[in-house]
Formats: structure tokens, C-alpha cells, sequence
């Protein structure tokens, strides 16, 4: 394993490096608790410098003339330096979140890929000459919005870093980045390669530190024009609800409690490694974690029984190790948050089928592991088919038929995603389109391309992200009339 030199303790302030004024930020790695970095956090003040310096940088005519296919190049820069780094970038996601290095290394490519997308997006994307009902010619077309904000969640900071700073600055606008707390690095390496990239100073800045400060300032300042926010629901509607003081739009990727449903003529052993990957990879930190199981009553033992046995051959390890298929978990405080939901589920009547406590033996004693697990037995109406977990736990519940499943599926405040097991491909389509989620995947589960649209609905939140409307979502749509008459208005005659 390489190993890379993490970043140093300055942030990224209108294309400056500079020292935070604010609290600092420990980022620990959680597979042995060993200290990272120690960081200061933006502070109010910095973050009000990082607002004035994006303003005039979005104003700027150097920027806001530039043609849509000038724009691209600053992107196409940014995809290349992400890939050339991804090593680099990481180890240093790694370090920080303690995902494996395989996960990470997806995970930057998977933020180059954005980049390159949204700019050949970009390059190609068109406004609208209107039909006319008169004489005049009518156009529609879409323009910066002007300063705007993303926040971002600690579990795959680099991806999603890409998914909100890609289409805002391929819309012509500046956006000033904020990471979680818990990982504050990953920001850090994207803002070395976008300063590398030339793009003008003050259009991005990283502002690691506290969601009070920092979140909070970005959220209810007058200057700021849009807010895309991935992360936990309660934090999200507080969000909305200060936007909407403002009539200022957001968007919102939230929680999950997402279904996966399994037919009684399912390729069971598909089933079982795409359940497994749903759920317990990323150690279960996922917004679109299948984690409520429903499998059709006539194999469901036979089913259930071949989940328990792969599910305890799952291999628990070091970020670092190549064969480690479940990695710690982010933060000590996380794993007790998850522990107190399995003690929950226990306590309400539900059956410990595998997992449900910390792996023994010395090589797990530093870090903040958790095994894989299993819980049967429970209502769908109980507490932990009700609740996000965001840790490897999974409810496995039977059903009898499809407008069952359908009911039951529905019957949640989340709507994420889900995943459906049939070799039926109209069943499929049928309970795909009932389902009430954003993303649906059949005989599959987390897959994604950048040019597919992703969001929720319910308390899973609204708007979308990715795809070519992606871009539009961080502009201001204007009607044009040009008359071409020549004469002056008949009611003015």
C-alpha cells in the first residue's frame, strides 16, 4: 500500500490557502483511532470573506462572458487532476472516513467522471427558440444564478463534493464547499486540484468547521442564491425552512429506509449478493442502504438461511486490507449510536439472526468495527423498519403477495430507493412503478450512472442531481420576446 502525505491544517478561502479562524477539527482514522490532522475550521469571518471574494468572481466578466464550451475547459482540467490523484485522494478519503481503498479509489473516479461529464454536458446543452403567437421572435434561455453553497456528508465526501461543485460551475456560477466535520479532508485535495486547474480565485472555496457556523452562514446569507444539501433529514427540513424565508431553492438528498423485495422466483443466490452489497457494503453508511428486507413467504427459511450463513462470512478488516469486504465504521459515536439501535430492535421481540455486537480479537480493539447484522422477527411498524440505522443492519420480514409487499413498502416516511429480485420482468415493472421511491433497481442494487437523475421523495427530500438537467438546476431560466414588426403597440395607437 502507498502511502500519501495528508493535508496540511490551512483550508481554501477564495483561492487562497489560509489557517481557519475558527474551532478546530479533528480527523481521526477509524480503523485505529490514530490522529490524522488537526485542522481550524472557517470561522464566521472567514466565511463572510469567502462570500465577498465569490460575488466578484461570479461578476467578473472573465467569468460570467465566458462561452459554455471556455467553462467546460475548467472542468475537464479539474476530471483529469482527480484522476491522475486518485491514489492520493484515496488514501486520504480512507484516512478519514475509513472506507477501503478499493471504495475510495471508485469513489474518485467516480468524481473525475463527474466533472468530465457535466462539461460535455455543458458543451452540448441548448436553450429554446419558443414557438411565437405573434410577431416577434421568443426565447427561452438559462443564466447563472450567481453564489451558491453545497454540503456535503462525511460518508463519500469526494463523490458528492463532485456532484454539487461539477454542475454548479459548469452553470457559470461560484460555489463555496462544506464538508462534515467528521471528514474534513477529502475537500481539501479537491480544492489543490481545482486551484491547479486555473480556474479564477474566490469561484470555490472549502470551508471546513461547524454546521452552526459554517452551515448556517451559508443557508440564511442574502448573497448566497442556492443551497444543495446531502445529508440527515431533521438538519435538511431545517434547511428548507430557511430557505424558504429567503425563496431561495434547494436541494435535498435525504435519509433512507429503503426497501429490497425478494420473489418467491428469484435467482436466490443473485438475490443474496446483491441484498449483502446493498446493505452491508460502505459498512451500511448509505443513504440508499437496502435496509429493510422483504422476501416472499414460500423462501423465505430457504432464503433467510443462505443471507445468514454469507452474511457471517463476510470478511471484517482494515481499511488497508485488499480482502476486507466491511470496514469500521466513521466514528466511535456513530458505532454506539448503532449498537443502541440494535438494543432497540432486541428489546422490542426482534430475533438475532447474525451479528450485533463489536468482532473480538486485538486487531479490532482500536478501531470502531461492528459486525454485519441480522434481526427477524419484527413488525414493519417497529422502530428499526421506521428508522435510518446508517450502520450494517438489516430487517429481514416475510410477505404473502404483491399488493402486500407494495403496502408495506410504501408504508414508511422515506421514499429513496428500492430494489426488487424476480426473474417476472412485468412484475417487476409493476412493483417498480408502485414502489414510492426515486430509484428503483431490479436483480441489482447500487448502481449509478452520472447521467442518470438521483433524488427522493417524502423525507427522503426533492430536487434531483446528475444528468444533463443536473446543470439547470443551478441556473436561472429567463423568456426573451424580440418584436419584428417594427410597430409601435396598437394600444398605444
Amino acid at each position: 500500500m502507498s502511502s500519501f502525505e495528508l493535508p496540511d491544517d490551512r483550508i481554501f478561502i477564495a483561492g487562497e490557502w489560509r489557517q481557519g479562524r475558527g474551532a478546530p477539527i479533528e480527523s481521526r482514522f477509524p480503523a485505529d483511532g490514530s490522529l490524522n490532522r488537526v485542522l481550524h475550521g472557517a470561522s464566521a469571518e472567514d466565511v463572510s470573506l469567502a462570500i465577498g471574494r465569490a460575488q466578484e468572481a461570479a461578476n467578473a466578466p472573465a467569468w460570467r462572458r465566458l462561452r459554455p464550451h471556455e467553462r467546460a475547459t475548467f472542468l475537464y482540467r479539474i476530471a483529469e487532476g482527480i484522476a491522475r490523484d486518485a491514489d492520493r485522494i484515496a488514501f486520504v478519503q480512507s484516512r478519514d472516513t475509513g472506507k477501503t481503498l478499493t471504495e475510495t479509489k471508485a469513489l474518485a473516479m467516480s468524481a473525475a467522471g463527474t466533472f468530465r461529464y457535466m462539461a460535455a454536458a455543458l458543451e452540448t446543452m441548448e436553450d429554446a427558440l419558443t414557438p411565437s403567437r405573434g410577431d416577434y421572435l421568443s426565447f427561452s434561455v438559462h443564466e447563472p444564478l450567481g453564489v451558491t453553497a453545497g454540503i456535503t456528508p462525511w460518508n463519500s465526501p469526494i463523490a458528492s463534493d463532485a456532484q454539487k461543485v461539477a454542475p454548479a460551475l459548469a452553470a457559470g456560477n461560484a460555489i463555496l464547499l462544506k464538508p462534515a466535520s467528521w471528514s474534513p479532508l477529502v475537500c481539501l485535495e479537491l480544492a489543490r486540484i481545482v486551484e491547479e486547474s486555473g480556474l479564477p480565485a474566490g469561484l470555490f472555496s472549502a470551508l471546513p468547521g461547524s454546521g452552526s457556523i459554517v452551515g448556517e452562514r451559508l443557508v440564511v446569507d442574502p448573497a448566497i442564491r442556492k443551497v444543495s444539501f446531502t445529508g440527515g433529514t431533521e438538519v435538511g427540513r431545517g434547511i428548507a425552512r430557511k430557505a424558504a424565508e429567503k425563496l431561495m431553492p434547494v436541494s435535498l438528498e435525504l435519509g433512507g429506509k429503503s426497501p429490497t423485495i425478494v420473489f418467491d422466483d428469484a435467482d436466490l443466490d443473485l438475490a443474496v449478493a446483491g441484498v449483502m452489497f446493498g446493505v452491508f457494503s460502505s459498512t451500511g453508511q448509505s443513504c440508499i442502504a437496502g435496509s429493510r428486507l422483504f422476501v416472499q413467504r414460500g423462501v423465505y427459511e430457504e432464503f433467510v438461511a443462505k443471507l445468514v450463513a454469507a452474511t457471517k462470512a463476510l470478511r471484517v478488516g482494515h481499511s488497508f486490507e485488499r480482502t476486507t469486504q466491511v470496514a469500521p465504521l466513521i466514528h466511535p459515536d456513530h458505532r454506539a449510536e448503532v449498537e443502541s439501535h440494535v438494543a432497540r430492535a432486541l428489546a422490542d421481540g426482534g430475533a438475532l439472526l447474525a451479528g450485533g455486537e463489536r468482532p473480538l480479537g486485538a486487531a479490532y480493539e482500536s478501531g470502531n468495527y461492528y459486525l454485519p447484522t441480522i434481526i427477524a422477527g419484527l413488525p414493519n411498524t417497529a422502530a428499526l423498519c421506521r428508522e435510518e440505522v446508517f450502520g450494517p443492519v438489516l430487517a429481514v420480514l416475510p410477505f404473502d403477495d404483491e399488493a402486500e409487499v407494495i403496502a408495506q413498502g410504501n408504508d414508511n416516511d422515506y421514499g429513496l430507493a428500492c430494489g426488487i429480485y424476480t426473474r417476472d420482468f412485468p412484475r417487476a415493472w409493476r412493483v417498480g412503478r408502485a414502489i414510492e421511491a426515486g430509484t428503483v433497481w431490479i436483480n441489482t442494487y447500487k448502481q449509478f450512472s452520472i447521467a442518470t437523475p438521483f433524488g427522493g421523495v417524502k423525507d427522503s427530500g426533492l430536487g434531483r442531481e446528475k444528468g444533463r438537467e443536473g446543470i439547470r438546476a443551478w441556473m436561472a431560466q429567463k423568456s426573451i420576446y424580440h418584436d419584428m414588426s417594427g410597430l409601435p403597440h396598437p394600444w398605444a395607437a
